[in-house]
């Protein structure tokens, strides 16, 4: 195909009429001022704070677990049900840890029967050794008259020396066997007494690893621990449980707190000690920081918030809640209603409106903290100046755009 001059001559002054119209349509730009929202600069402290959201949980909870492997018998309380510490919330059941108890009871009472065993055999032995004593005593006794009687006989030379010394070894014989009986005596009652002693050790095992069976036995009654609300029941009738398994959660109603979400990039302006507010319903009540866990989940952070003041009726266990964490305050700033997308610490050109020629023209403006629904402004702009808020992305390019009523 062959162009000749006029027609080369005609596109170019098509191309060129259609760069005047659109760059006209660009200058020539309009909105309706209802379909904007301004916002005004204002001037003063400004509160730098980071939003979250969470829950209310107790600040005193009770696991209840299994102790020993058993069955479901009976569920008493459900999920949501208030408790005070005795509150019954299931019997569980395990007939061989019963015929355990059984054969504790038996055991003890073995045990109990041969100590009395040991104190009436003891005893008899006593009864023989205290018999022999009291006959060495009356042979001593006796021998020691007969001495007496020869002793007076001998110088007279009535009987025999031969005949009085006699006498006098057989004294001295039944005096040593007297001593002797004393002595084995007072062996023999150490011996029972240690005798005893062994007995009522056993005794004291058994018991022992009875009431270790009688408390596994009482926890087939699970009751509630402390006063709260029942949270979780993760159990059913019939269900078979193992040693450990989770039974119950309760938590204290006495003692709420708030855990709240925010942002991880946020979270390194958050410090333990900040001030806090947590909606609860239509209340808004104030809390300090008291925790901030290390790890990150799904992009967030949790934060632990401790209330400073009563909560309200309306404060329930798991409950859902919005909460404001207040992280710094700046003093006599200029600020103003954060306008769509604009981040903090950013700059970023946006339109200023000019009420008396009804325009508006990007001016670029230096943000800096967030502070809710405010973000600081540290240059570009004055105090009372207007920009608007509602996203302009549609208009990019258009430096000035009119402002139509």
């Amino acid at each position: 195909m062959i162009y000749n001059n006029s027609t080369v001559y005609f596109y170019e002054i098509s191309s060129f009429l259609y760069f005047l119209k659109q760059e006209v349509y660009k200058l020539f730009r309009k909105i309706n001022r209802n379909d904007i929202i301004l916002g005004k600069v204002q001037q003063g402290d400004l509160q730098v704070e980071i939003s979250g959201y969470g829950v209310l949980r107790s600040d005193k909870q009770k696991l209840l677990t299994a102790l020993t492997a058993a069955t479901v018998e009976e569920v008493v309380l459900k999920p949501g049900a208030k408790v005070t510490s005795d509150s019954i919330l299931l019997k569980l059941s395990n007939p061989e840890l019963m015929q355990k108890l059984e054969h504790s009871y038996m055991a003890i009472a073995k045990e109990k029967a041969n100590l009395r065993r040991v104190k009436l055999n003891n005893s008899r032995i006593l009864l023989t050794e205290s018999a022999q004593l009291s006959e060495l005593n009356a042979f001593y006794k006796k021998a020691k008259l007969k001495r007496d009687a020869e002793e007076g006989l001998v110088k007279q030379k009535i009987i025999s020396r031969l005949t009085y010394q006699t006498s006098v070894l057989e004294q001295e014989q039944l005096s040593e066997s007297v001593e002797i009986q004393l002595e084995r005596m007072a062996q023999l009652k150490l011996v029972n007494k240690e005798a005893i002693n062994i007995q009522q050790g056993e005794i004291f095992q058994v018991e022992a690893l009875h009431q270790a069976i009688q408390h596994r036995v009482d926890m087939l009654t699970v009751r509630a621990g402390i006063d709260g609300v029942l949270q979780r029941l993760p159990v059913k009738l019939g269900q078979s449980l193992v040693p450990g398994q989770e039974l119950a959660l309760i938590g204290s109603v006495d003692d709420l707190l708030a855990l709240i979400k925010i942002s991880q990039t946020q979270a390194e302006n958050v410090q333990v000690g900040h001030n806090a507010t947590v909606k609860i319903r239509r209340d808004h009540i104030t809390g300090i920081v008291s925790r901030i866990t290390p790890e990150v989940q799904e992009g967030t952070i949790e934060v632990e918030i401790k209330f400073t003041q009563k909560l309200p009726d309306a404060a329930r266990l798991e409950l859902s809640v919005d909460a404001i964490i207040y992280t710094a305050k700046l003093d006599n700033v200029f600020y103003l209603e954060r306008p769509v997308n604009i981040r903090s610490h950013a700059s970023k050109p946006i339109y200023k409106f000019d009420k008396e020629n009804k325009l508006a023209q990007l001016t670029t403006l230096s943000f800096g903290e967030a502070a809710g629904r405010y973000i600081e402004i540290k240059k570009g702009a004055k105090l009372n100046d207007t920009f608007i808020l509602t996203d302009m992305s549609s208009f990019k390019g258009n430096a000035k755009i009119n402002i139509t009523n």
